[in-house]
């Protein structure tokens, strides 16, 4: 595999990871001691998908903080969950920061940035985007729409 794939599936991992480590003890303390094991396991498992996912389609996710909040909160009482979504508002930004950065590098994509704009056809633009920017100068009107709106 190639060494900034592995870098990348390895900082994915710990993003990951990072997260888990911050809620783990709040996992409802009150259910049996088989139950919270299942639990940890549960909210692992939703961590690590999560960011597979960021880390897969970097462009489609939508508030993959708020997903992760919304599949673990229900292993979490009432009272700590503000603190849950605190811990994961801040490690998924993080994360999300870091696909970015590898967004604009290249890392996706074959290693060369393109154009998030599509063709009249339905393709994706081919062409590689501005520098900072996520459109080339055929489409940057789309990205002063964006910042407009």
């Amino acid at each position: 595999m190639d060494e900034r794939i592995l870098h990348i599936q390895n900082c994915m991992y710990q993003y990951s990871r990072a997260i888990y480590r911050s809620i783990k003890d709040l996992i409802d303390p009150y259910v049996a001691q088989g139950t919270q094991l299942e639990y940890r396991r549960e909210v692992l498992a939703a961590c690590e998908q999560t960011m597979e996912r960021l880390a897969a389609d970097p462009h489609y996710f939508a508030k993959p903080d708020k997903a992760l909040f919304q599949d673990i909160r229900r292993y979490f009482p009432i009272g700590v969950q503000a603190q849950v979504a605190w811990a994961v508002s801040h490690g998924v930004t993080a994360a999300v920061t870091f696909v970015e950065q590898q967004v604009e590098a290249g890392a996706f994509d074959g290693g060369i940035a393109r154009c998030r704009a599509t063709t009249r056809k339905g393709k994706p633009c081919q062409r590689t985007p501005l520098p900072e920017r996520d459109y080339c100068p055929s489409h940057q009107h789309l990205e002063r729409a964006k910042v407009a709106a």
